[in-house]
């Protein structure tokens, strides 16, 4: 594994647990045993570290998230709900500690630079764009009405919401009832499709 690798990997951890910024570059060091030359070398800043992170989680959406929720799932309604029980398992594991890690960063830099803002809003733009890929592989059962785009939106911000009254609460029954409202939801939809069809 390279420096580069060992120190996304070590910063996607701490940045979890401790947030961005009480992550400090010993903290770095010593999860990755780098010396600082060797972090400076690939890393000029801590900022730097913070970018490579976001552009890891952008590019691994597939394989790091969307590819073990999505295995041996089909129907692309079906797949939603998939993913959203890959996160109650994280939060269940976790004993509702978890977070997800791009809304936790999101809600701890609020005043982010350009780059990063950019970064973390590509990063809901990934997931936001596979739902919604999966809403139009799901073509008339839902109503030709229906915003595809917007309701994935709307996915989103019930999954993130109901990750984080889980963990302020610590509680996932707050996440299960974000997402069997959700579900209703989706339900209605599918009638109103059967319905006009």
């Amino acid at each position: 594994m390279s420096a580069r690798e060992k120190i996304i990997l070590a910063a996607m951890e701490l940045f979890w647990l401790k947030g961005y910024n009480s992550t400090s570059v010993a903290d770095l060091l010593s999860r990755t045993q780098l010396n600082s030359g060797s972090l400076y070398h690939v890393f000029p800043s801590k900022q730097d570290v913070l970018i490579g992170v976001l552009e890891a989680y952008r590019d691994g959406i597939h394989a790091q998230l969307l590819a073990p929720a999505w295995a041996a799932v089909d129907d692309p309604i079906e797949k939603i709900f998939a993913l959203m029980r890959h996160y109650r398992t994280l939060i269940v594991e976790t004993d509702c500690a978890y977070g997800c890690p791009i809304g936790s960063l999101a809600l701890e830099l609020h005043e982010p630079d350009p780059q990063v803002r950019e970064l973390l809003a590509a990063n809901f733009e990934n997931w936001t764009s596979a739902i919604e890929q999966c809403l139009a592989d799901a073509d008339r059962r839902l109503p030709p009405q229906a915003d595809r785009r917007a309701l994935a939106q709307f996915v989103l911000t019930a999954m993130e919401g109901g990750v984080m009254q889980a963990r302020t609460h610590r509680d996932v029954t707050y996440f299960d009832r974000a997402i069997a409202q959700l579900r209703a939801h989706f339900d209605l939809l599918e009638n109103a499709a059967r319905v006009r069809a």
